[in-house]
C-alpha cells in the first residue's frame, strides 16, 4: 500500500472515531417551538360538556381532541383576528351576520363566511351530541313522522344526503317557526342561517370529523354517528325554533 493510501486511511479512521465520540446532542432534532396562543377577543371556543372519549368506539377521543381543540379553535382564532379591526363582528348576533353577509366589506366577507360559519356549525354540533342521548319523543318525534316519513326513513335519507355531499360540508335538518323539518346540505362551512333558516341539528362530513377511524368510509361514519345524538338537546332546540328564539 502506498504512503498516500495509508495516510488517507488513517485520516478516515480518525474522523470516524471522532464522530462516534461526539456528544449525542449534536444529532438531536431541535425542539419544535411552542404554539402561539390563540388571539383573544369576543369569540370563544365553547367547552365540551363531556369527555373526548365519551363517544368511543363511534368517534374516537383523538378525533374529538383534534376536531374541537384544533379545527374549531382555529375558526375562533381567525374570527378574533378579524375582530381586531372590525369590532362590530364581536357585538352583532351571529345569526344577523351570517344572514346578511353581503353587508360586509369584501375584504373580510370570505373570511367571515368560512370562520363564523364554522364556529356556528361546530357550536351546534357539540351541543346536539352527548352520551346516552336517548330517543326522539314528543313534538320532535311527531315532526319527524309528519315531515320526514318516520325515524327509519329520516335516518336513511339524512345519511344518503350526507354521503352525496361532494367534498367537505354538512348535512342539516332545518326547522322553521311552524316546526316544519327538512333535510338540506351545505358546502364547506356554510350554514342555513345564510338563507334565513335555522338548523335543528346537523352532522359534519368534513374528513377531519371521521378520517382517523373511518378513512374514506363516510357512510360508516354517518351510520355510527347516530349513537352520539342527544335527543333531549334537540327537543330544546325544537322548542326554541317554534318560539323564534333559536340562535346557532
Amino acid at each position: 500500500m502506498s504512503s498516500m493510501s495509508r495516510r488517507h486511511l488513517m485520516f478516515a479512521a480518525t474522523g470516524l472515531a471522532a464522530a462516534v465520540a461526539a456528544p449525542r446532542l449534536v444529532f438531536a432534532q431541535a425542539a419544535a417551538p411552542a404554539p402561539a396562543e390563540a388571539p383573544t377577543g369576543p369569540f370563544t371556543l365553547p367547552a365540551l360538556t363531556y369527555p373526548t372519549n365519551a363517544f368511543e368506539p363511534h368517534i374516537d377521543a383523538k378525533t374529538m381532541e383534534i376536531h374541537h381543540g384544533k379545527h374549531h379553535a382555529a375558526y375562533v382564532a381567525n374570527l378574533n383576528n378579524v375582530a381586531k379591526t372590525n369590532p362590530q363582528l364581536g357585538t352583532a348576533k351571529i345569526e344577523d351576520v351570517l344572514g346578511n353577509l353581503n353587508a360586509l366589506d369584501d375584504s373580510i366577507k370570505f373570511t367571515v363566511r368560512n370562520n363564523l360559519g364554522g364556529h356556528a356549525n361546530h357550536t351546534m354540533f357539540w351541543e346536539i351530541m352527548g352520551p346516552n342521548g336517548g330517543k326522539p319523543e314528543g313534538e320532535v318525534l311527531a315532526a319527524i313522522d309528519r315531515d320526514l316519513g318516520g325515524m327509519e326513513k329520516f335516518q336513511n335519507d339524512f345519511n344518503a344526503a350526507g354521503g352525496r355531499q361532494f367534498g367537505s360540508g354538512w348535512v342539516f335538518v332545518t326547522v322553521n317557526k311552524d316546526g316544519k323539518l327538512a333535510i338540506e346540505t351545505r358546502p364547506n362551512q356554510d350554514n342555513p342561517m345564510m338563507d334565513g333558516k335555522r338548523a335543528l341539528m346537523g352532522n359534519d362530513v368534513w374528513e377531519h370529523a371521521y378520517y382517523l377511524n373511518y378513512q374514506n368510509r363516510r357512510a360508516d361514519y354517518l351510520k355510527a354517528w347516530w349513537n352520539t345524538v342527544n335527543w333531549a338537546k334537540i327537543a330544546e332546540r325544537y322548542a326554541a325554533a317554534k318560539a323564534g328564539t333559536l340562535g346557532v
